[in-house]
């Protein structure tokens, strides 16, 4: 056994071991987050032109040159923040997305989960910061529109819309033009008026909007007039 005082160098050596070199990936990763975390803040109370680099790389308590080596710039920033704001509107991957024993049952749940989304913080943020700074920089609702949940919801109504096409209970000219539709129908009042553009709805009236919905598009589509085909 050593006796007497430890030198600095061991007592340093055996209390925590020595950094440096590449982070390991726990630690890549926790510092890839922290930057879209800064973003992420910055982009939603200051708005995306006002949003510098520099200030990012501040607010994450890093170099301009340590973000650089993990993101291109300040677009795809942007696009991570988007990405991650829409997983997070996913519901938990032990939610199922479609249950009931009939379309109207299975519309009402999805109904319930989309505007749970589409009418949570992040969600709001995010399209109100689309609305103010589209015109400005169009790459930001391309962006949005790349992260597909939008398109992904689409192709799931659609798909039940031609399921019952195909049992006789429905008749359609183009499932995927009535799922776009009953996706607007749900989504666009409810949001606005998230958004200050008239008073938000508490949940019951939230709840009672997307049982309406199903109801009307649904009656909708069973009076559908189907046209010839040329």
């Amino acid at each position: 056994m050593l006796k007497g005082p430890v030198p600095r160098s061991a007592a340093k050596s055996q209390s925590a071991p020595r950094r440096g070199g590449r982070p390991s990936k726990g630690e890549a990763e926790a510092l890839a987050h922290r930057i879209v975390d800064a973003a992420a803040e910055l982009f939603f109370t200051l708005g995306y032109g006002a949003t510098t680099i520099e200030a990012i790389a501040q607010h994450a308590r890093i170099s301009k040159r340590t973000l650089y080596h993990r993101f291109d710039g300040k677009s795809e920033l942007f696009g991570a923040v988007v990405h991650r704001t829409i997983e997070r509107m996913r519901p938990p991957a032990d939610v199922p997305l479609l249950h009931g024993n009939d379309l109207a049952q299975m519309l009402d749940g999805l109904a319930t989960l989309v505007l749970r989304a589409a009418l949570s913080a992040p969600a709001i943020a995010l399209h109100r910061l689309i609305v103010a700074e589209s015109g400005r920089f169009p790459d930001l609702a391309a962006a949005v529109n790349n992260q597909g949940a939008s398109e992904e919801a689409i192709r799931l109504i659609a798909g039940l819309l031609e399921r019952e096409m195909h049992a006789g209970n429905l008749k359609l000219d183009d499932a995927r033009f009535a799922a776009q539709q009953f996706l607007y129908m749900l989504v666009s009042v409810p949001q606005r008026r998230a958004m200050g553009l008239g008073v938000p709805m508490s949940p019951a009236e939230t709840d009672a909007w997307g049982r309406d919905v199903v109801n009307l598009f649904l009656n909708g589509c069973r009076g559908w007039e189907v046209k010839p085909k040329r």
